[in-house]
């Protein structure tokens, strides 16, 4: 199961897409409340959203993201059936993708 949601909704002139990404984001910061030891930092690092095999949004994130962040992104056009894929790379290499059809 893919740890990416998304949601495409169609508007006058063009899409939205709504994006949940379930990642705990931890910062390296906390410490652990039974051990006192730091929790280790685990965080995204990149984020690419791609339309029609272009990309159209490459975010960098950092430890200031909350935990299972949310991102939303307007395309003007986009038509239906054309693909959109959201794929995420952590710090410490862990990556996944998704892919959903525009309506």
């Amino acid at each position: 199961m893919s740890s990416i949601k998304i949601r495409i909704k169609r508007l006058d002139a063009g899409v939205l897409i709504r994006l949940l990404i379930s990642h705990p984001m931890e910062t390296g910061r906390r410490r652990d409340q039974d051990t006192g030891l730091p929790v280790p930092a685990h965080f995204i690092r990149t984020v690419k959203i791609e339309h029609a095999g272009r990309v159209v949004a490459d975010c960098t994130f950092s430890t200031a993201v909350s935990r299972d962040p949310y991102l939303s992104v307007r395309l003007r056009g986009g038509l239906s059936g054309e693909t959109v894929k959201v794929s995420w790379v952590d710090n410490l290499g862990n990556a996944d993708s998704e892919q959903a059809l525009i309506p």
